[in-house]
This record gives C-alpha cells, sequence and structure tokens, in this order.
C-alpha cells in the first residue's frame, strides 16, 4: 500500500494486485454471491475441510475482496476520466532537448553577459557616454531573464519540481518573469531614441545625453516593467491547462504581445527607418560635395559602428521574438498547445528562440565595435585598462604638431594684444 501511494504521488500509474486467494475460497465466494447456500462440489475439484480459524480467515478475505472490488470500481471511472484526459493531451514531441538546450543556454549566456558587464563598464567609466548606461541596463536585464526565465521557470519548475509547489510561488515566480522580460525588451527602446537625436539631432543630443540622465531614464524603465508585471499573476500556464482560454486569458495575452513585440518593434521599425533615411540624405549629399570638387565632410553618411550595433540588436530581436508572438495568438484563436502536439512542438521551438536573444548581443558587440573586443581582451587576460586608450605615435606625433603650433599662434596673438594695448596707452598718455 505505501509503494501505491508512492507511484500515486509520483504521478506514475502503478498495478499493484490484491493478496490470491486460494482456488476453492474464491469458488466458494462465487457460488455464495450467486445465492446457493449448500453448493455441490465441482468435479475433480476436492474442498478440504476449513477450521473455525480458517473460516474466520475466509471470511475476513472475503470482505477485503468486497471492499477492494467496490474501490476498484469506484477508481476505474476515474482512471478513464484521466486516460482520456491524457490521450487528449498533446505530447512533447522534443522529450528532453529542451532541457538540454536550456542547460546549454545558461552556462554560456550566464558568463558571457557577465563579462559583458565587466567589459561595458570599464568603457562607460573611460567615455562618460549615455550609450553604455543603455547597454549595461540591457545585459542586467538579459542575465535576470536568464536566471528567472530559463533557470526558475523552465529548469526547476518544469524539469525539476514538476508543479510540486505551491501555486502561490509559482504565480509569484511568473509575474518575475514577466517583468524581467519586459524590461529586457524595453531597455534597447531608450538606446535607440539616443542614437536617433545623435544623428538627427545632433545640438540637442550634446545638451540632452549624459549618464546621470541616462541612469534616471533606466530607473523609470526598470520601474515600469516590475508594475508591468504584476497583472501577470493571473497568467494560465498554456502547457498544463486544458481548458479554452478565457477573458482574462485573452487580455492577459495581447497584453503580452502587445508589450514585448508590437510596440517596441513598431518604435524600432519607425526610429531605424528614419535613421536609414537620415545616413542615405548624408551619402547623397557627400556624393554631390565630392563631384562639385568641394571637401566632404568626415563621416558624412557613413555607418557609424553604434548605429550598425543598434540596427543589429533590434533586428535579431525583432526576428527572435516572431515567432513566439504568433504562436501565442495562434493557441489563442486556432489551437490550444494542450491538445494539438504540432501547436506544442511550435511553442517549445519559439520559447527557445526567443530565450536565444538573451545570450547574443555580446557576439554581437564583439562583431561590430574594436573597442569593446579590446577591452574584453583586457579583462579576460586581467589586464587593468588605462583611462585614455593609446594612440598610434603619428597620431600622437600630429597632436603634439597641433598642441605645438597652436602654443606657437596662441604667443602671436598674446604678443600682439599686448603691442595693440601699449600702442593704446601711449595714445592716452600723449
Amino acid at each position: 500500500m505505501m509503494l501505491q501511494q508512492c507511484a500515486a504521488g509520483l504521478g506514475i500509474t502503478a498495478l499493484c494486485p490484491s493478496p490470491a486467494l486460494p482456488p476453492p475460497l474464491l469458488h466458494g465466494i462465487l457460488e455464495s454471491e450467486s445465492g446457493s447456500r449448500d453448493p455441490e462440489p465441482s468435479k475433480g475439484v476436492s474442498i478440504p475441510h476449513w477450521t473455525d480459524g480458517d473460516q474466520h480467515l475466509a471470511l475476513t478475505e472475503k470482505a477485503r475482496a468486497m471492499v477492494s472490488w467496490h474501490n476498484d470500481t469506484g477508481s476505474s471511472h476515474q482512471g478513464e476520466q484521466e486516460s482520456s484526459e491524457a490521450q487528449q493531451r498533446s505530447e512533447c514531441v522534443l522529450g528532453y532537448v529542451p532541457v538540454i538546450y536550456y542547460s546549454i543556454l545558461l552556462c554560456v549566456g550566464v558568463p558571457v553577459n557577465i563579462l559583458t558587464l565587466v567589459a561595458l563598464s570599464r568603457l562607460a567609466a573611460r567615455t562618460q557616454k549615455a550609450l553604455y548606461v543603455y547597454l549595461l541596463a540591457l545585459t542586467g536585464a538579459d542575465i535576470l531573464s536568464q536566471l528567472f526565465i530559463i533557470f526558475v521557470g523552465f529548469l526547476l519548475e518544469t524539469a525539476v519540481f514538476h508543479r510540486e509547489v505551491p501555486q502561490v510561488l509559482l504565480r509569484s515566480v511568473s509575474m518575475l518573469e514577466f517583468a524581467a522580460n519586459h524590461a529586457s525588451i524595453w531597455a534597447t527602446v531608450p538606446l535607440t531614441v539616443d542614437r536617433y537625436v545623435a544623428l538627427c539631432h545632433p545640438l540637442q543630443h550634446r545638451q540632452i545625453s549624459y549618464p546621470a540622465r541616462a541612469r534616471r531614464i533606466i530607473a523609470a524603465v526598470l520601474t515600469l516593467a516590475l508594475a508591468s508585471g504584476v497583472p501577470f499573476f493571473w497568467w494560465s500556464d498554456v502547457w498544463r491547462v486544458s481548458r479554452p482560454p478565457g477573458v482574462l486569458d485573452s487580455t492577459l495575452i495581447w497584453t503580452h504581445v502587445t508589450i514585448i513585440y508590437i510596440l517596441p518593434c513598431g518604435i524600432f521599425l519607425v526610429l531605424n527607418s528614419l535613421i536609414v533615411v537620415r545616413l542615405r540624405r548624408r551619402q547623397h549629399q557627400r556624393r554631390c560635395q565630392e563631384e562639385s570638387g568641394q571637401k566632404a565632410s568626415m563621416g558624412a553618411g557613413r555607418l557609424g559602428k553604434t548605429t550598425a550595433m543598434l540596427l543589429a540588436v533590434t533586428s535579431v530581436f525583432t526576428v527572435l521574438w516572431a515567432p513566439r508572438s504568433t504562436v501565442v495568438l495562434y493557441h489563442l484563436y486556432v489551437a490550444s498547445v494542450y491538445r494539438d502536439w504540432r501547436v506544442h512542438l511550435a511553442y517549445d521551438l519559439s520559447n527557445m528562440l526567443a530565450m536565444l536573444n538573451t545570450a547574443v548581443n555580446f557576439f554581437l558587440y564583439c562583431f561590430v565595435s574594436k573597442a569593446f573586443r579590446s577591452v574584453v581582451r583586457d579583462v579576460l587576460l586581467l589586464r587593468g585598462a588605462p583611462l585614455h586608450p593609446q594612440r598610434p605615435l603619428h597620431q600622437r606625433a600630429a597632436s603634439a604638431n597641433a598642441s605645438n603650433s597652436s602654443l606657437s599662434s596662441t604667443a602671436k596673438r598674446t604678443h600682439r594684444d599686448g603691442a595693440a594695448l601699449s600702442a593704446l596707452s601711449t595714445e592716452h598718455i600723449a
């Protein structure tokens, strides 16, 4: 009985047969239940003479068998319902592949993002630019998403605990997962706005873009992201809820899709389009200046490294999160994840792609920025980065010549101003 209870607690269907009855006793029980008080023994079967103790034992076993038959009958209907429900439930086609994938992603993503944090911190201290404050916030939000969504949500709850935890704890973790997810996505929005202002309104950018202001903006974004995760305390688990989505589920699904995809992708599309149009216009002006023989300004029409990094980050996000948003809406209106194994498979794959977005930014930074690669190399080699980067010898010589010429021009201007003042004083005295 203890083994049967343990098996039921683990969700395992165990067949524990009742104790075997002797054939004569079983024959007597069946005959007595059929209504014949003095059954005749069957041919070829010898019924032994039972003592009083044996008769008492037989009656006890008969009562146990009747109780067991009644319980088995009651549990059979429940077992039929559970079996029909299990047959209707969609199967996980991937098996242990998501667990292995998320384990690898966690083991790679967290150290890589920590390395990114250290490198960006050095660049922020060296340059004092608001850009690196936004990138630091984005990296920190990615780490929180990996810890709450991948480690706690997918690995601990699904693979280890098997939902055998209090419901309040599950809903609280779900709320933190959504808050970290929203923070990871919306930390890119101020970065996009900053790049747009820098390219399209450079004079205003010099006045409004500085680290202290960027930190205040990031604090506001994180606060709003945490507040936006509170309604998802009532989010239904699409893997294990067999009922169709209700009004609350529809509202939460549309809110989630709007926050994580529709609004940020709309902002990225508009601002990146304006940035590209501005760069093309500058490139056209530069081409016209070169054709007319005029000297073109340095960097006009060129795609800067920061702008290229921004376009890469937003484009990768748009591509990786599109399948999940589509599958969530498909689950809402067409077929359930719980019922259809194809939707279940699509949902697993789309989640795996979406979580990949939390670990790819490091490689994008390394591919685009030479300064970032240099700082990462210093961090890995445990070298302290200088406050100002070393420049080549010819650049230092040119800088020294420029400073010498500026000093000589300043001396000439001072001598000329002194001569003019002495002439004015002589005329005044005369």
